[in-house]
């Protein structure tokens, strides 16, 4: 565990070195690569993922499909709840930690969202979202296989978060049942994306719209709804177009 932190801590200044870049123009240097990548990741949902998804929609009533993806918010609230407190957003901290005290207990242990009912809304922060509100960079754009997009920072972000994650305590035997449910909230979350395939299959580049969506989401998850302007470089005095001649 001494060690992964240091690893950590050395991934996140490397990585801190990276400025922010806007969404439609990032830093891809491996954009070959990724687009490969992006290439069998589509293959592998095609014949395997949403095939499997379809039929877990076919065959689960939607109110059920519904209460499956609040369970698996709820089992997310301790690492919002931690990202929070290292972002500074106690109050944040204290709404989120709300959620998890009434959706475990009043909620059936998360398969009803009460909190959200009472005021309580659900507030998604995680580690590379505490590294970005900080000033790190998010570095190269990055297409993992299986797991989908991703960033220098994100990556960074998504094993920072392991040990907030419940199935992280979990071992010997019951590695089948942290198994079990990672791929149950996949084929689930993969399931509630399938309205929106027919909007991907409409695009030009479906790499770049993915790429671009993907950025544009982070940027706002971590401005909390509100991200600054992108700033632009205005040509100097030299390289500007000349002015019209006087008549």
């Amino acid at each position: 565990m001494k060690l992964a932190g240091i690893s950590l801590a050395l991934a996140a200044l490397l990585v801190s070195g990276c400025a922010h870049r806007p969404a439609d123009d990032p830093a891809d240097p491996l954009e070959p690569v990724n687009r490969v990548v992006f290439k069998i990741n589509e293959t592998a949902d095609k014949y395997a993922l949403r095939p499997i998804a379809k039929g877990y929609v076919y065959v689960t009533p939607a109110p059920i499909r519904s209460g499956v993806s609040h369970f698996f918010d709820n089992l997310d609230e301790p690492r919002n709840i931690v990202n929070a407190l290292l972002q500074g957003k106690l109050l944040q901290a204290s709404k989120n930690l709300g959620r998890l005290a009434l959706n475990s207990t009043a909620g059936l242990v998360g398969f009803i969202d009460v909190a959200s009912e009472v005021g309580l809304e659900s507030h998604d922060e995680g580690f590379g979202q505490t590294l970005g509100y900080w000033g790190v960079g998010e570095g190269w754009y990055l297409m993992l296989p299986l797991l989908g997009p991703s960033t220098n920072r994100d990556l960074i972000g998504f094993v920072g978060d392991i040990p907030t994650k419940p199935a992280w305590y979990l071992g010997g035997s019951e590695d089948v049942y942290a198994l079990s449910a990672t791929g149950a909230n996949l084929i689930n979350t993969r399931a509630n994306y399938l309205s929106a395939d027919s909007i991907l299959e409409q695009q030009f580049d479906r790499y770049l719209f993915v790429r671009t969506a993907y950025l544009q989401r982070r940027q706002n998850l971590i401005y909390d709804g509100n991200p600054p302007l992108e700033e632009f470089e205005l040509p100097d005095d030299e390289s500007a177009s000349p002015a019209p001649a006087e008549k």
